[in-house]
């Protein structure tokens, strides 16, 4: 029998520029291209070897108070059950991390490691000379000033993709916290602030990540913003009721817009218990994205993994895992039309009808 080709896999987040951004290593681009440590997620080889042909790579500045070392070993569980969240980040020691992050992703993509898209058409070349498509996105938007001033640079830079909270306060927003089990009903939504970064980025054609937000949050971005509602990285709330993922009424009016939900790896909002391990990660995998799909349809879900930011089922691993999970879905019965729809068509499709 021939050997079934690679399907090109869109991601819709990933954290390698956190993990590179406090290596040890000087060389970041040597390490992305030759090869990372065993326990990271992403990097050339394991890309070509699971079909990852791409995604969102998130700069995010972690809060003074969580430690770098555990953030990096597992964002999702870093704090405890009641645990509040983290401490509002200064705009000084975010706009240092943000830059720094940033100018990683420009020197990957001069060294043609990657490829710095600012548009579908970018992404669709980038697939054709078989270079990574990476999109510009930042998870938290401390580093901009209330007048939205670095948004323009940032914007200027390529940036084309905002969560406007990570799991913290900020000008903008209130994040969810890491809480099991609990509802993402969990404090105040947008401030006045964060209405006028919504409209900009509505103006900007910039997409904006829902995943981190708490449902006023959301709510407030589901009245405003006349673009698809987009979460990135999020699972379905009523199978795992973690406060990171999705009630039944926001994937309604996700599906309402036409928007997307990219299925995350993190086992923590996977499973219905976070300890409970009895359940195969192909099934588990599989409860949330039947569900997904029966909410938003065939056009609405996607992948969002999560990559080095999070505790990735065993059935996957990493990148070069990715097309096992793509065999789960062929031997539950999905068809290889839905198949292509969930690992890129959807993402590229909400991409060219969000950012052009």
């Amino acid at each position: 029998m021939a050997e079934r080709n690679l399907v090109p896999i869109f991601d819709g987040h990933n954290d390698i520029l956190y993990k590179l951004h406090y290596a040890d290593e000087a060389d970041k681009v040597s390490l992305f291209t030759e090869g990372s440590p065993n326990d990271w997620h992403i990097d050339l080889p394991r890309a070509k070897q699971g079909g990852f042909a791409g995604g969102m790579f998130a700069v995010f500045a972690p809060s003074a108070d969580i430690p770098t070392e555990a953030l990096i070993e597992n964002a999702a569980s870093v704090f405890a059950i009641d645990e509040p969240l983290p401490a509002a980040l200064s705009m000084d020691d975010a706009h240092r991390t943000t830059v720094a992050m940033a100018s990683i992703l420009f020197e990957l993509d001069r060294a043609g490691a990657i490829a710095l898209c600012r548009s579908a058409a970018d992404i669709r070349a980038a697939r054709d000379r078989n270079t990574i498509a990476a999109v510009f996105h930042i998870e938290g938007a401390e580093a901009i000033d209330r007048d939205l001033r670095f948004l323009e640079t940032l914007y200027g830079l390529g940036l084309r993709s905002i969560g406007p909270v990570w799991s913290r306060p900020n000008i903008f927003g209130h994040g969810v916290p890491f809480r099991y089990p609990s509802s993402p009903d969990t404090g105040p939504g947008l401030t006045d602030a964060g209405n006028d970064l919504v409209r900009a980025c509505n103006d900007k054609k910039i997409l904006i990540d829902l995943s981190h937000l708490n449902e006023r949050g959301f709510r407030d971005v589901a009245a405003l913003s006349d673009a698809p509602l987009i979460a990135t990285h999020s699972n379905v709330h009523r199978i795992c009721p973690h406060a990171r993922n999705l009630t039944d009424w926001q994937l309604g009016a996700i599906r309402d817009t036409r928007g997307l939900v990219g299925l995350n790896f993190e086992t923590t909002f996977l499973r219905s218990a976070p300890d409970d391990l009895s359940v195969p990660d192909a099934e588990v995998l599989l409860r949330h994205m039947d569900a997904l799909i029966l909410e938003l349809g065939e056009d609405g879900v996607g992948i969002g993994s999560d990559f080095d930011g999070a505790t990735v089922p065993e059935l996957i691993g990493d990148a070069s895992g990715l097309q096992r999970l793509l065999n789960v879905f062929r031997d539950h019965g999905y068809g290889e039309d839905l198949i292509e729809k969930i690992a890129w068509r959807n993402w590229l499709s909400v991409i060219e009808r969000t950012i052009g």
